[in-house]
């Protein structure tokens, strides 16, 4: 298991299935490797650093423990943190976290989002 450090990785898991939970967003995407990689992305929307990093801590810890047993082989995997994340207990993020990689082995991610760029020619 490894960890995702690239620009480049994190825009192609973007490109993949998509879970949403009230805490994370779950993003899966095959990747060239057979290996079983994870990524963490926390916006400065959420909060200032030391929030940021709390919340990484926590999903840091949260992956490392589930991904062995219920992660995808040769998938990436990266979590998206959401403003509800850093208030939700431990257990119920596992058990959360364990519901979307469900879905993603079955398959079964959110709707597509709509494609962000600039808008097309304005119609009367």
């Amino acid at each position: 298991m490894s960890v995702l450090t690239k620009r480049a990785d994190f825009l192609a898991a973007n490109r993949g299935l998509r879970v949403s939970r009230p805490g994370f967003v779950l993003l899966v995407n095959p990747n060239s490797t057979d290996s079983l990689r994870f990524g963490i992305t926390v916006t400065k929307r959420i909060g200032n650093a030391v929030v940021r990093n709390r919340m990484k801590r926590r999903f840091r810890a949260l992956l490392r423990e589930m991904l062995p047993e219920a992660g995808l082989p040769g998938r990436d995997h990266v979590l998206i943190g959401r403003e509800g994340g850093i208030e939700r207990p431990f257990a119920q993020l596992r058990e959360e976290l364990a519901a979307a990689l469900a879905r993603a082995a079955e398959g079964k991610g959110d709707r597509p989002r709509k494609p962000q760029g600039k808008p097309g020619p304005r119609r009367k």
